[in-house]
């Protein structure tokens, strides 16, 4: 009998950005990080570099990508960009405000913050069942091909999002009790169809707290 073997998954959220600062959408545009950010992208490089990693995973938006590169720089790691874990698609409230969003959008807004499952955010936008779809399905494809290994995945906010609830078997419409702080460490196990979380959060790493300015 085939023993079924535990992948252990570190998902980074990324470094603070300007927009992150303002409570701006930033969605699928592509912002760097701030001064703020590249440090925090360094404080959790140092915190994780005496974890023996099989591989590092990245969403390929910049301010993933800057976090992930420092990461790999200080590991000896090459990292390798998947669209899959890039931030939810937010239509037309990206580059908004979110109280800017609300006035703007109410209804949709409405929908948005009440996290009704199927609701496609007009202009290009995803629901929160698209963005599960694509999150679960390149977690699981990662998990199947480093099973019995440590890696590390950088990704965003909203994503996170959907990964806690993955991992805890809770609804996406159900209200958000857990934090998913800019630079903050998530880590998860894998065991064939079971998925643990090992710890959720930790910021011990950072000289301040990072942001959670998400809704």
């Amino acid at each position: 009998m085939t023993k079924i073997k535990t992948t252990r998954i570190c998902l980074v959220r990324h470094g603070e950005t300007t927009w992150n600062a303002e409570k701006r959408i930033q969605g699928q545009i592509d912002i760097g990080l701030n001064a703020a950010g590249l440090a925090q992208a360094q404080a959790a490089a140092e915190w994780l570099a005496a974890e023996a990693v099989a591989a590092l995973y990245s969403s390929d938006l910049l301010r993933a990508r800057q976090t992930a590169e420092r990461i790999a720089h200080r590991m000896k790691l090459l990292p390798a960009f998947r669209p899959e874990f890039r931030e939810r698609r937010y239509g037309f409230f990206e580059g908004l405000t979110y109280d800017e969003s609300r006035a703007r959008y109410p209804a949709d807004y409405h929908a948005f913050e009440t996290r009704e499952p199927d609701f496609v955010i007009p202009f290009g936008g995803e629901s929160l069942q698209q963005l599960h779809a694509r999150v679960s399905r390149g977690l699981r494809e990662l998990a199947t091909g480093h099973a019995g290994e440590t890696i590390i995945v950088v990704t965003h906010g909203g994503v996170l999002d959907i990964v806690n609830r993955l991992a805890r078997g809770n609804p996406l419409s159900a209200p958000r009790d857990f934090l998913i702080p800019n630079a903050g460490i998530n880590w998860l196990h894998v065991r064939g169809q079971e998925w643990t979380v090992e710890s959720w959060g930790q910021t011990g790493h950072l000289a301040g707290f990072g942001l959670d300015e998400l809704p």
